[in-house]
């Protein structure tokens, strides 16, 4: 996905939501539907043009999207107290509103590069097998266990994403590998 670093917006909507939810705070509702329709827009324009959304449309974006934090900081203020020594402990939902102003860049990274994704769900379900193997079986008994089981997944992984059918691709590879020598899954 290019070479720019992206946050996980799916993660900031639950976020969100749950501030929605729980506070009532209307910033948060505002910028998850910025979010949402922002996303909509990016993908729908990119499939027309193959190019990503004109200048003035980010610059516009960005400026509502830093209109929506500003008022929030106002609907969730800061917590003041005593001077202890380090930062001043916060509600949930005002550590949201600082994150998402610091890392603003990131937030909005896929307006700026629609190659970039909206959130990271593939990635989180390319790991997951990894995950469920770990608490079946406790643990992974070598080194080369695991490099055999992550070259398989990746390779099933792969072979889904480009649409080929998995249980014919691996029977070929099984025949191939008969007549040529292939290096052996986990050897260094």
């Amino acid at each position: 996905y290019g070479s720019g670093h992206s946050l996980c917006n799916a993660h900031h909507l639950r976020e969100l939501t749950f501030v929605q939810e729980q506070e009532n705070q209307q910033w948060a509702k505002k910028l998850e539907r910025l979010l949402l329709n922002l996303k909509h827009k990016v993908e729908t324009h990119y499939q027309k043009t193959l190019t990503r959304l004109p200048d003035r449309i980010l610059k516009g974006t960005r400026s509502r999207y830093m209109g929506i934090l500003y008022r929030g900081r106002v609907e969730c203020p800061a917590v003041v107290g005593e001077k202890k020594r380090g930062r001043q402990k916060q509600s949930a939902s005002r550590n949201l509103l600082e994150r998402l102003r610091k890392f603003n860049q990131s937030v909005l990274a896929f307006m700026y590069d629609p190659a970039l994704p909206f959130d990271n769900n593939q990635a989180e379900r390319d790991i997951r097998m990894v995950k469920v193997q770990q608490k079946i079986s406790g643990c992974y008994r070598s080194w080369r266990g695991i490099k055999a089981f992550c070259r398989i997944r990746g390779c099933l992984s792969t072979l889904r994403k480009n649409g080929l059918n998995l249980l014919t691709t691996l029977e070929n590879a099984i025949q191939a590998s008969s007549a040529i020598s292939l290096p052996q899954l986990g050897a260094e």
